[in-house]
């Protein structure tokens, strides 16, 4: 895929038009279908205002979406019972909560506790 066709993906991906991404870059309609059909590119500026909406540039750039190996996964939502959970640990004394960290921790990956449930 070249980057003029993951652009326009992005754009896509973000329910943009190109007279939005127009207006957001500061060109005309006909510059964003240039850069879609591979005739020209935008720049760094134009591509660092489209980011602040949702853009992956490096995507756009490389093919390699942000949050690939190298980065750290993306934050998870806390269910009504992890955010009850959390409350009550940040409630409790600092001797209980050290002691549901190193209970919590024989169960750690290589702790040689317990993983998901199942006996090791």
């Amino acid at each position: 895929m070249s980057v003029a066709d993951r652009f326009k993906s992005e754009r896509e991906r973000l329910a943009l038009t190109q007279p939005r991404v127009a207006d957001l870059t500061g060109v005309g309609k006909t510059t964003v279908i240039n850069w879609e059909k591979g005739l020209s590119s935008p720049t760094a500026v134009q591509l660092s205002a489209l980011a602040e909406v949702g853009l992956d540039v490096l995507y756009v750039i490389t093919g390699q979406r942000t949050g690939g190996a190298s980065a750290p996964p993306p934050p998870r939502a806390v269910s009504e019972g992890d955010r009850i959970l959390l409350d009550n640990f940040h409630a409790a004394p600092a001797q209980v909560q050290a002691g549901v960290k190193t209970a919590l921790g024989a169960f750690a990956p290589g702790a040689g506790g317990c993983k998901r449930g199942k006996a090791a």
